[in-house]
Protein backbone atom coordinates (compact mmCIF):
# COMPACT_ATOMS: atom_id res chain seq x y z
CA UNK A 1 0.00 0.00 0.00
CA UNK A 2 1.43 3.48 -1.03
CA UNK A 3 2.29 6.18 1.75
CA UNK A 4 1.80 9.93 1.27
CA UNK A 5 4.05 12.65 2.26
CA UNK A 6 3.64 16.48 2.52
CA UNK A 7 6.57 18.95 2.65
CA UNK A 8 6.73 22.32 2.58
CA UNK A 9 9.92 24.97 2.36
CA UNK A 10 10.62 28.54 0.77
CA UNK A 11 11.38 27.35 -2.64
CA UNK A 12 9.96 23.97 -4.65
CA UNK A 13 13.46 22.39 -4.87
CA UNK A 14 14.20 22.54 -1.06
CA UNK A 15 10.71 20.84 -0.45
CA UNK A 16 11.90 18.54 -2.99
CA UNK A 17 15.20 17.81 -1.15
CA UNK A 18 13.55 17.63 2.24
CA UNK A 19 11.34 15.08 0.92
CA UNK A 20 13.83 13.13 -0.56
CA UNK A 21 16.32 13.33 2.05
CA UNK A 22 13.40 11.73 4.81
CA UNK A 23 11.53 9.43 2.45
CA UNK A 24 14.45 8.26 -0.21
CA UNK A 25 14.81 8.80 -4.43
CA UNK A 26 11.51 6.71 -5.36
CA UNK A 27 8.83 9.06 -3.98
CA UNK A 28 6.34 10.71 -6.62
CA UNK A 29 5.46 14.17 -6.45
CA UNK A 30 1.51 14.51 -7.47
CA UNK A 31 0.89 18.12 -6.63
CA UNK A 32 2.51 21.31 -5.38
CA UNK A 33 0.93 24.63 -4.13
CA UNK A 34 1.90 27.88 -3.11
CA UNK A 35 1.60 28.31 0.87
CA UNK A 36 2.23 31.11 3.30
CA UNK A 37 5.11 30.28 5.82
CA UNK A 38 5.29 31.71 9.35
CA UNK A 39 8.50 33.00 10.84
CA UNK A 40 9.87 35.06 13.74
CA UNK A 41 8.78 36.26 16.49
CA UNK A 42 5.56 35.51 17.41
CA UNK A 43 5.95 33.61 13.80
CA UNK A 44 4.48 37.23 12.94
CA UNK A 45 6.30 37.20 10.14
CA UNK A 46 4.73 35.93 6.86
CA UNK A 47 6.84 34.36 3.73
CA UNK A 48 5.43 32.82 0.49
CA UNK A 49 6.35 29.47 0.18
CA UNK A 50 5.59 25.74 -1.62
CA UNK A 51 3.77 22.85 -0.48
CA UNK A 52 4.09 19.29 -2.09
CA UNK A 53 2.40 16.09 -1.59
CA UNK A 54 3.02 12.75 -3.11
CA UNK A 55 3.28 9.01 -2.36
CA UNK A 56 5.96 6.74 -1.11
CA UNK A 57 5.40 3.24 -3.43
CA UNK A 58 5.63 0.07 -1.78
CA UNK A 59 7.19 -1.85 -4.67
CA UNK A 60 5.92 -6.31 -4.63
CA UNK A 61 9.21 -8.09 -5.65
CA UNK A 62 8.25 -10.20 -9.00
CA UNK A 63 5.59 -8.42 -10.43
CA UNK A 64 6.89 -7.61 -14.31
CA UNK A 65 6.47 -3.90 -15.09
CA UNK A 66 2.99 -4.04 -18.04
CA UNK A 67 0.70 -1.50 -19.38
CA UNK A 68 -1.89 -1.67 -17.13
CA UNK A 69 0.39 -2.10 -14.07
CA UNK A 70 3.47 0.60 -14.90
CA UNK A 71 4.36 2.41 -11.60
CA UNK A 72 5.84 -0.88 -10.70
CA UNK A 73 8.97 -1.29 -11.83
CA UNK A 74 10.90 -4.40 -12.92
CA UNK A 75 13.88 -5.54 -10.81
CA UNK A 76 16.39 -7.45 -11.83
CA UNK A 77 16.34 -10.84 -10.81
CA UNK A 78 18.05 -11.90 -7.76
CA UNK A 79 20.09 -15.33 -6.68
CA UNK A 80 18.07 -17.88 -5.42
CA UNK A 81 18.27 -17.92 -2.07
CA UNK A 82 15.19 -18.81 0.15
CA UNK A 83 15.59 -17.91 4.26
CA UNK A 84 12.65 -19.85 6.58
CA UNK A 85 9.80 -17.30 7.14
CA UNK A 86 10.17 -15.60 10.40
CA UNK A 87 7.24 -16.12 13.10
CA UNK A 88 4.13 -13.73 12.98
CA UNK A 89 4.17 -11.62 15.77
CA UNK A 90 0.48 -11.37 16.89
CA UNK A 91 0.30 -7.85 18.42
CA UNK A 92 2.22 -6.61 15.05
CA UNK A 93 -0.57 -9.04 12.72
CA UNK A 94 -3.60 -7.77 14.84
CA UNK A 95 -2.67 -4.13 15.07
CA UNK A 96 -2.14 -4.11 11.25
CA UNK A 97 -6.05 -5.33 10.79
CA UNK A 98 -6.84 -2.77 12.52
CA UNK A 99 -5.47 -0.39 10.81
CA UNK A 100 -6.87 -1.81 7.31
CA UNK A 101 -10.05 -1.93 9.25
CA UNK A 102 -9.80 2.18 9.75
CA UNK A 103 -8.89 2.73 6.55
CA UNK A 104 -11.59 0.79 4.99
CA UNK A 105 -13.93 2.79 7.03
CA UNK A 106 -12.35 6.24 5.55
CA UNK A 107 -12.59 5.15 2.33
CA UNK A 108 -16.16 3.71 2.48
CA UNK A 109 -17.07 7.49 4.30
CA UNK A 110 -15.82 9.28 1.34
CA UNK A 111 -18.33 7.73 -0.72
CA UNK A 112 -21.25 8.06 1.77
CA UNK A 113 -22.98 11.31 0.26
CA UNK A 114 -24.97 12.18 4.04
CA UNK A 115 -21.31 11.98 5.51
CA UNK A 116 -19.67 13.82 2.76
CA UNK A 117 -22.49 16.78 3.21
CA UNK A 118 -21.82 16.71 7.00
CA UNK A 119 -17.87 16.82 6.74
CA UNK A 120 -18.47 19.79 4.54
CA UNK A 121 -20.93 21.56 6.58
CA UNK A 122 -18.57 20.98 9.97
CA UNK A 123 -15.82 22.59 7.40
CA UNK A 124 -17.88 25.60 6.45
CA UNK A 125 -19.04 26.35 10.17
CA UNK A 126 -14.77 25.98 11.59
CA UNK A 127 -14.52 28.56 8.69
CA UNK A 128 -17.19 30.90 9.96
CA UNK A 129 -15.92 30.68 13.47
CA UNK A 130 -12.09 31.18 12.94
CA UNK A 131 -12.99 34.29 10.47
CA UNK A 132 -14.79 35.86 13.73
CA UNK A 133 -11.74 35.34 16.12
CA UNK A 134 -14.40 32.60 18.14
CA UNK A 135 -12.21 29.07 16.84
CA UNK A 136 -12.16 26.97 20.08
CA UNK A 137 -8.50 26.60 21.14
CA UNK A 138 -6.75 23.39 20.34
CA UNK A 139 -7.17 22.86 24.17
CA UNK A 140 -9.78 24.76 26.60
CA UNK A 141 -7.95 26.48 29.38
CA UNK A 142 -9.59 29.50 31.72
CA UNK A 143 -7.11 31.46 31.75
CA UNK A 144 -6.19 31.36 28.17
CA UNK A 145 -9.87 31.65 27.19
CA UNK A 146 -10.51 35.14 28.80
CA UNK A 147 -6.89 36.80 27.66
CA UNK A 148 -8.37 35.57 24.16
CA UNK A 149 -11.40 37.18 25.14
CA UNK A 150 -9.63 40.54 26.03
CA UNK A 151 -7.55 40.24 22.57
CA UNK A 152 -11.02 40.24 20.62
CA UNK A 153 -12.56 42.74 22.42
CA UNK A 154 -9.29 44.86 21.61
CA UNK A 155 -9.88 44.19 18.03
CA UNK A 156 -6.25 42.50 17.57
CA UNK A 157 -6.06 40.65 14.49
CA UNK A 158 -6.79 37.02 14.30
CA UNK A 159 -3.22 36.07 12.86
CA UNK A 160 -2.05 38.20 15.79
CA UNK A 161 -4.03 35.89 18.65
CA UNK A 162 -3.27 33.11 17.47
CA UNK A 163 0.67 34.01 17.57
CA UNK A 164 0.04 34.97 20.97
CA UNK A 165 -2.39 32.22 22.33
CA UNK A 166 0.40 30.01 20.92
CA UNK A 167 3.23 31.38 22.58
CA UNK A 168 1.53 31.16 25.69
CA UNK A 169 0.79 27.16 25.55
CA UNK A 170 4.37 26.61 24.30
CA UNK A 171 5.88 28.81 27.22
CA UNK A 172 3.80 29.38 30.25
CA UNK A 173 4.05 25.80 31.95
CA UNK A 174 0.68 24.48 32.98
CA UNK A 175 0.61 25.37 36.38
CA UNK A 176 1.35 28.68 35.77
CA UNK A 177 -1.85 29.06 33.81
CA UNK A 178 -3.56 29.00 36.75
CA UNK A 179 -2.28 32.22 37.82
CA UNK A 180 -4.03 34.91 35.45
CA UNK A 181 -3.30 37.94 36.41
CA UNK A 182 0.79 36.67 35.86
CA UNK A 183 -0.59 35.19 32.08
CA UNK A 184 -2.35 38.51 31.25
CA UNK A 185 1.18 40.43 32.67
CA UNK A 186 3.47 37.94 30.57
CA UNK A 187 0.84 38.67 27.86
CA UNK A 188 0.67 42.30 28.06
CA UNK A 189 4.58 42.37 27.99
CA UNK A 190 5.00 40.34 24.87
CA UNK A 191 2.51 42.68 23.04
CA UNK A 192 4.71 45.61 24.04
CA UNK A 193 7.87 44.13 22.87
CA UNK A 194 5.91 43.83 19.11
CA UNK A 195 5.56 47.26 19.17
CA UNK A 196 8.29 49.22 17.27
CA UNK A 197 8.95 52.71 18.39
CA UNK A 198 10.88 54.84 15.44
CA UNK A 199 14.03 56.06 17.51
CA UNK A 200 15.57 58.28 14.65
CA UNK A 201 14.41 61.95 15.06
CA UNK A 202 17.47 63.60 15.19
CA UNK A 203 18.09 66.75 12.72
CA UNK A 204 21.13 65.04 11.19
CA UNK A 205 20.88 67.13 7.95
CA UNK A 206 19.83 70.84 7.35
CA UNK A 207 17.84 71.21 5.91
CA UNK A 208 15.67 68.17 6.77
CA UNK A 209 12.67 67.51 4.94
CA UNK A 210 9.82 65.85 6.43
CA UNK A 211 6.48 64.27 4.24
CA UNK A 212 3.07 62.92 5.52
CA UNK A 213 1.70 60.81 2.57
CA UNK A 214 -1.63 58.66 3.51
CA UNK A 215 -5.19 57.87 2.78
CA UNK A 216 -8.14 60.95 2.47
CA UNK A 217 -9.49 62.58 5.77
CA UNK A 218 -7.13 61.54 8.36
CA UNK A 219 -5.95 64.29 9.76
CA UNK A 220 -2.73 65.35 7.92
CA UNK A 221 -2.96 68.93 7.47
CA UNK A 222 -3.74 69.40 11.78
CA UNK A 223 -0.52 66.93 11.79
CA UNK A 224 1.45 69.00 10.08
CA UNK A 225 0.84 71.90 11.74
CA UNK A 226 1.32 70.31 15.20
CA UNK A 227 4.70 69.12 14.09
CA UNK A 228 5.30 72.31 13.28
CA UNK A 229 4.27 74.27 16.53
CA UNK A 230 6.61 71.04 18.82
CA UNK A 231 9.55 71.63 16.64
CA UNK A 232 9.50 75.40 15.82
CA UNK A 233 8.22 76.76 19.31
CA UNK A 234 9.60 76.14 22.84
CA UNK A 235 7.22 76.32 26.08
CA UNK A 236 7.98 80.19 26.27
CA UNK A 237 6.60 80.51 22.68
CA UNK A 238 10.26 81.20 21.26
CA UNK A 239 11.68 79.84 17.96
CA UNK A 240 13.86 77.37 18.25
CA UNK A 241 14.01 76.59 14.83
CA UNK A 242 13.30 77.81 11.78
CA UNK A 243 10.22 76.31 10.01
CA UNK A 244 8.26 76.07 6.43
CA UNK A 245 5.31 74.84 5.22
CA UNK A 246 4.71 73.44 1.99
CA UNK A 247 1.41 71.78 0.67
CA UNK A 248 1.27 70.05 -2.46
CA UNK A 249 -2.81 69.88 -1.28
CA UNK A 250 -4.11 72.41 -4.11
CA UNK A 251 -7.76 70.65 -4.91
CA UNK A 252 -9.18 69.92 -1.66
CA UNK A 253 -11.36 72.96 -0.90
CA UNK A 254 -10.04 75.19 1.87
CA UNK A 255 -6.95 72.94 1.87
CA UNK A 256 -4.35 75.76 1.18
CA UNK A 257 -6.00 78.04 3.47
CA UNK A 258 -6.61 76.05 6.52
CA UNK A 259 -2.52 75.38 6.26
CA UNK A 260 -1.63 79.16 5.64
CA UNK A 261 -3.62 80.28 8.72
CA UNK A 262 -1.68 77.95 11.05
CA UNK A 263 1.58 79.27 9.27
CA UNK A 264 0.50 82.67 10.13
CA UNK A 265 -0.35 82.08 14.01
CA UNK A 266 2.82 80.47 14.11
CA UNK A 267 4.69 83.54 12.36
CA UNK A 268 6.47 80.59 9.12
CA UNK A 269 6.05 80.77 5.60
CA UNK A 270 3.62 78.62 3.63
CA UNK A 271 3.81 77.52 0.29
CA UNK A 272 1.83 76.07 -2.16
CA UNK A 273 2.90 74.10 -5.06
CA UNK A 274 1.73 71.94 -7.41
CA UNK A 275 4.00 70.37 -9.95
CA UNK A 276 7.83 69.15 -9.17
CA UNK A 277 9.72 71.87 -10.66
CA UNK A 278 8.06 74.53 -8.61
CA UNK A 279 9.09 71.99 -5.51
CA UNK A 280 12.61 71.79 -6.21
CA UNK A 281 12.65 75.48 -6.99
CA UNK A 282 10.91 76.35 -3.58
CA UNK A 283 13.38 73.99 -1.87
CA UNK A 284 16.47 75.48 -3.32
CA UNK A 285 15.87 78.97 -2.91
CA UNK A 286 14.63 78.72 0.79
CA UNK A 287 17.57 75.89 1.66
CA UNK A 288 19.47 78.35 3.54
CA UNK A 289 17.56 80.04 5.60
CA UNK A 290 15.37 76.73 6.90
CA UNK A 291 15.96 74.41 9.65
CA UNK A 292 12.79 72.40 8.61
CA UNK A 293 10.71 71.56 5.90
CA UNK A 294 7.17 69.94 6.45
CA UNK A 295 5.31 69.14 3.14
CA UNK A 296 1.81 68.58 3.27
CA UNK A 297 0.50 65.93 0.16
CA UNK A 298 -2.94 65.93 -1.26
CA UNK A 299 -4.83 62.43 0.49
CA UNK A 300 -5.26 59.93 -2.15
CA UNK A 301 -7.06 56.69 -2.76
CA UNK A 302 -4.63 54.08 -1.52
CA UNK A 303 -6.09 51.74 -4.08
CA UNK A 304 -5.53 54.32 -6.97
CA UNK A 305 -2.03 53.28 -8.49
CA UNK A 306 -2.15 56.09 -10.90
CA UNK A 307 -2.75 58.34 -8.63
CA UNK A 308 0.13 56.78 -6.10
CA UNK A 309 2.49 56.96 -8.90
CA UNK A 310 1.78 60.68 -9.74
CA UNK A 311 2.47 61.72 -6.02
CA UNK A 312 5.66 59.65 -5.75
CA UNK A 313 7.43 61.44 -9.08
CA UNK A 314 6.01 64.79 -7.36
CA UNK A 315 7.84 63.89 -4.39
CA UNK A 316 10.74 62.71 -6.15
CA UNK A 317 11.52 66.19 -6.13
CA UNK A 318 12.24 66.55 -2.27
CA UNK A 319 15.65 64.32 -2.81
CA UNK A 320 16.46 60.98 -1.04
CA UNK A 321 17.15 62.71 1.83
CA UNK A 322 13.57 63.37 2.85
CA UNK A 323 12.30 61.44 5.31
CA UNK A 324 8.00 60.37 4.49
CA UNK A 325 6.13 59.29 7.11
CA UNK A 326 2.87 57.52 6.62
CA UNK A 327 -0.26 58.23 8.64
CA UNK A 328 -2.78 55.87 9.38
CA UNK A 329 -6.24 56.56 11.63
CA UNK A 330 -6.53 54.60 14.79
CA UNK A 331 -9.70 53.99 13.44
CA UNK A 332 -9.20 52.11 10.27
CA UNK A 333 -9.83 48.03 9.94
CA UNK A 334 -7.16 45.61 10.51
CA UNK A 335 -7.59 44.37 7.16
CA UNK A 336 -7.77 48.19 5.60
CA UNK A 337 -4.43 49.19 6.94
CA UNK A 338 -2.90 46.16 6.00
CA UNK A 339 -3.85 47.58 2.19
CA UNK A 340 -2.46 50.69 3.23
CA UNK A 341 0.55 49.97 4.10
CA UNK A 342 1.06 47.62 1.33
CA UNK A 343 -0.02 50.06 -1.29
CA UNK A 344 2.20 52.79 -0.09
CA UNK A 345 4.98 50.08 -0.18
CA UNK A 346 6.54 51.98 -2.94
CA UNK A 347 6.95 55.84 -1.16
CA UNK A 348 9.46 53.93 1.48
CA UNK A 349 8.37 55.74 4.25
CA UNK A 350 10.31 55.65 7.28
CA UNK A 351 7.73 54.76 9.35
CA UNK A 352 3.96 55.47 10.45
CA UNK A 353 2.05 57.96 12.07
CA UNK A 354 -1.26 56.90 13.98
CA UNK A 355 -3.60 59.99 13.56
CA UNK A 356 -7.45 59.88 15.54
CA UNK A 357 -6.08 58.31 18.72
CA UNK A 358 -9.34 59.97 20.54
CA UNK A 359 -11.89 58.58 18.17
CA UNK A 360 -11.76 54.85 19.37
CA UNK A 361 -11.64 52.81 22.20
CA UNK A 362 -9.45 49.92 20.62
CA UNK A 363 -5.81 49.90 19.35
CA UNK A 364 -5.25 46.38 18.82
CA UNK A 365 -5.80 46.71 15.31
CA UNK A 366 -3.33 49.39 14.74
CA UNK A 367 -0.75 47.68 16.96
CA UNK A 368 -1.41 44.14 15.84
CA UNK A 369 -1.30 44.69 11.78
CA UNK A 370 1.92 47.19 12.37
CA UNK A 371 3.55 44.01 14.05
CA UNK A 372 2.87 41.99 11.54
CA UNK A 373 4.49 44.07 9.03
CA UNK A 374 7.74 45.00 11.12
CA UNK A 375 6.49 48.85 10.80
CA UNK A 376 7.62 51.37 13.52
CA UNK A 377 5.45 53.86 14.85
CA UNK A 378 6.69 57.67 15.58
CA UNK A 379 4.16 60.14 16.52
CA UNK A 380 0.42 59.73 17.76
CA UNK A 381 -2.25 62.24 17.66
CA UNK A 382 -5.21 62.73 19.80
CA UNK A 383 -7.70 65.57 18.77
CA UNK A 384 -7.50 68.49 17.41
CA UNK A 385 -5.64 71.08 19.41
CA UNK A 386 -2.46 72.80 17.85
CA UNK A 387 0.02 72.08 19.13
CA UNK A 388 -1.13 69.82 22.54
CA UNK A 389 -2.69 66.90 20.88
CA UNK A 390 0.83 65.08 19.66
CA UNK A 391 2.99 63.33 20.88
CA UNK A 392 5.82 61.05 20.12
CA UNK A 393 5.09 57.23 19.85
CA UNK A 394 5.37 55.01 23.03
CA UNK A 395 5.17 51.54 23.67
CA UNK A 396 3.58 52.18 27.12
CA UNK A 397 0.93 54.70 25.54
CA UNK A 398 -0.57 51.91 23.40
CA UNK A 399 -0.51 49.40 26.50
CA UNK A 400 -2.43 51.85 28.74
CA UNK A 401 -5.35 52.61 25.67
CA UNK A 402 -6.03 48.14 25.85
CA UNK A 403 -9.16 47.97 27.24
CA UNK A 404 -9.73 45.11 30.01
CA UNK A 405 -5.75 44.72 30.79
CA UNK A 406 -4.98 45.39 34.07
CA UNK A 407 -1.65 47.93 33.44
CA UNK A 408 0.97 48.56 35.81
CA UNK A 409 2.24 51.81 34.69
CA UNK A 410 5.04 51.91 36.49
CA UNK A 411 6.60 48.92 35.54
CA UNK A 412 5.92 49.40 31.90
CA UNK A 413 7.51 52.32 32.03
CA UNK A 414 10.69 50.93 33.19
CA UNK A 415 10.24 47.64 30.53
CA UNK A 416 9.76 49.80 27.82
CA UNK A 417 11.42 53.52 28.68
CA UNK A 418 11.11 56.89 26.73
CA UNK A 419 15.13 56.71 25.09
CA UNK A 420 15.47 60.39 25.59
CA UNK A 421 13.64 61.36 22.00
CA UNK A 422 12.45 65.11 21.87
CA UNK A 423 9.26 65.53 24.49
CA UNK A 424 5.88 66.60 22.82
CA UNK A 425 3.16 67.87 24.94
CA UNK A 426 1.25 65.05 26.95
CA UNK A 427 -2.30 64.07 26.94
CA UNK A 428 -2.30 61.35 29.21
Amino acid sequence: MNQFFTEQAPTYHEAEMKARAKYGERLTIMMQETVTIREGFLNLRKREGVRITGIIPTYTRGHPRTAANTEIPQFPKQPVHKEPAPAKDPALTALNAEKEKFLAMANAGKEDPALKEVLTELKGIKERLESQGLAVSREEHPTLNRIEDLLILNDFPVSYRKALLERAWKEIPPAGLDNYDAVQDTVLEWIGESIKIYANDKFNVRPRIMILVGPTGIGKTTTVAKLAANFGIDDKANQKRRVALITTDTYRIGARQQLEKYAEVMGVPCHAISDYDELKKTLALNADSVDLFLVDTTGRNHRDMIQLGELKQLLSACGTLAEIYLAVAANTKSSDIKEILQNFEAFDYRSVLVTKMDETIHCGNVIGTLAEKGKSISYVTNGQKVPTDIRKASVVQFLINLEGFRVNRIKMEEKFPDKGQEQMQKWR
